[in-house]
């Protein structure tokens, strides 16, 4: 590709240049058109990138080590790295002369599973135009960048990355053009058995334009032998590893596909002029009036062109392993996801806990904003007020300039507002979702213990997180995990609560009755569905070689021994 000047991205196919708004950077702006067959590349494909405003890496280094506190090694002390992250949401739609705004408003709807990056691809009169951004939705779209975005199909895209910056490159829906025309794609999920795919295709001379694992499903459907764009699709996911829920787009066809265990929600609505939706969770298709039909079923291959809509079975039949996760604390409390209602498995799951949990005490407070609805079902079974005794910022970015005098637990506070009325002179019960390196459960303590709070209860409304997440999901490494090194006990001393309660993992088992043995439950007992085969794995999101490092060691961990 030739090579670019400042403010100016080179259209891939076409050679010509497209002004960068000098409003808003980065962003790209690709045009895709039917890709000729003797169209030049290596590895059957090419994807195009453009990169404006890149900044410098940020990349955190390794803790100190403190004599006084020997886990200080590996549970950091910033509380953005103490919580489990989605990775992205995806979204389709076909069939709507609005198909791009729609898309933005679902979007919107989605942001929470990715707040670092969205783009949203259009096919019209055989072009596909790709918008994509870092930041958050309404900060990468605004009216003028929807103009460039006309056709009644497409697909959307919003992503989260871990530490440092969130580059350009790597943000979803990826574009790229083969021999029989042109295709975008946009992934949530992990492939275990990534790092050996990428190594075959670069030994038979495909190049790697993303650190992302998506960008091996493109280079498999360009190398597949099939014909019709379908069958490249079925080729390409029969040699994928791990999960997978992904949304395809051609100049005439949109595809959803979902990996054999289920992993990661997808599912299909449809509005009132026919217009097909896909989305990760419900809570999409509401806000831009869908009607929820069903989940794309695990394995399933949904196609949707001028001649309606098709399904086939995209690989044989493997026990569903839908993630648990989903609602512990990822999904909307409005959604319905796998076919339960988040919001009643979440006042359930606080239910249970005052059940096994119970304690003397004054009032019934939620960590905001995921712990919300556990914490009613706790008070609720335990005949104890809710009321809200942290209220949460919304308003806080990623950066902030702390003040030369350093303020303990500066970060927390800046996001979690103690009420002193509430709190001073109580016992008090914390519901929150999850802990996983536990110093940002250390530093609420502390918030509430100074507010004036007489005692501090937390329960938690999951099992003990022990093993890190291999199928889509943003983990530490299992070492950073307190619970994976520490009891109930050492961890409640650690945190300085007065009591420690987890969700008993027998009990959300219990919970999902017949139906358990179908939920991904590996960060809780370690038992994996789906072996990962490579030597390492992702450590989180997309650490890996940000295009700013250079490094592509430096985000990866030895897989677990399974």
């Amino acid at each position: 590709m030739a090579a670019t000047t400042a403010g100016s991205i080179i259209s891939p196919n076409l050679n010509s240049k497209i002004p960068a708004n000098p409003k808003f950077s980065p962003v790209q702006i690709i045009s895709f058109v039917n890709a000729r067959k003797n169209q030049p590349g290596i590895g059957g494909y090419g994807v195009a990138t453009a990169e404006i405003g890149r900044k410098n890496s940020c990349f955190r280094p390794p803790s100190a080590i403190n004599p006084e506190n020997p886990l200080s090694h590996y549970f950091e002390n910033d509380e953005e790295y103490d919580i489990i992250r989605e990775e992205c949401g995806v979204v389709g739609i076909y069939g709507d002369a609005e198909a791009g705004r729609l898309c933005y408003l679902a979007l919107h709807a989605l942001q929470h599973r990715g707040q670092e990056g969205a783009g949203i691809v259009t096919a019209t009169d055989g072009v596909l135009q790709s918008i994509t951004g870092v930041g958050l939705v309404a900060d990468v779209f605004d009216e003028s960048k929807l103009n460039q975005l006309p056709g009644s199909l497409a697909i959307g895209h919003v992503r989260y990355s871990t530490a440092g910056s969130s580059m350009l490159k790597n943000v979803q829906p990826f574009v790229a053009g083969y021999r029989f025309g042109s295709v975008g794609v946009a992934h949530n999920g992990n492939l275990v058995n990534y790092q050996s795919l990428r190594a075959q295709l670069e030994e038979n001379g495909s190049i790697f334009n993303t650190s992302s694992d998506t960008e091996v499903v493109l280079h498999l459907i360009a190398i597949s032998k099939a014909r019709s764009f379908t069958l490249r699709i079925v080729n390409a996911c029969e040699q994928l590893e791990g999960a997978y829920s992904m949304v395809f787009l051609t100049e005439d066809k949109l595809v959803a596909v979902r990996d054999p265990h289920g992993f990661r929600p997808l599912v299909m609505g449809k509005r009132s002029n026919g217009a097909v939706v896909f989305a990760s969770e419900t809570c999409a298709l509401d806000l831009i009036e869908a009607k929820y039909e069903r989940e794309v079923d695990p394995g399933e291959m949904v196609v949707v062109d001028e001649e309606g809509i098709s399904s086939l079975c995209l690989l044989p039949h493997q026990e569903r392993k839908a993630c648990i996760f989903e609602h512990i604390y990822f999904s909307l409390p409005n959604s319905l996801v796998f076919g339960r209602s988040v919001y009643q498995s979440r006042y359930i799951f606080g239910q249970i806990l005052a059940d096994e949990a119970p304690v003397d005490c004054d009032v019934v407070i939620a960590v905001p904003d995921s712990g919300v609805v556990a914490a009613l079902g706790y008070a609720a079974q335990a005949n104890v007020p809710f009321q809200q005794g942290l209220i949460r910022s919304h308003y806080v970015g990623r950066t902030f300039i702390e003040p030369s005098q350093k303020i303990r637990d500066f970060g927390v506070k800046l996001k979690l507002a103690p009420v002193r009325a509430v709190l001073e002179g109580k016992r008090v019960v914390v519901v929150d979702d999850s802990i996983v390196r536990g110093t940002t459960s250390s530093k609420i303590v502390r918030l509430i213990k100074g507010a004036g709070a007489k005692e501090v209860h937390l329960r938690i409304a999951s099992p003990p997180i022990i093993g890190s997440c291999y199928y889509g999901v943003d983990t530490p490494s299992k070492e950073e995990l307190i619970s994976n090194r520490l009891g109930v006990e050492e961890t409640r001393e650690f945190i300085g609560a007065d009591s420690l309660a987890f969700l008993p993992l027998e009990r959300l088992r219990g919970l999902l009755g017949e139906e358990a043995p179908s939920f991904c439950d590996a960060c809780f007992s370690g038992h994996y569905a789906v072996p990962v085969r490579d030597e390492k794995v992702k450590r989180v999101g997309d650490f890996v070689d940000d295009g700013l490092s250079g490094s592509v060691e430096s985000g990866w961990t030895e897989a677990p021994k399974l």
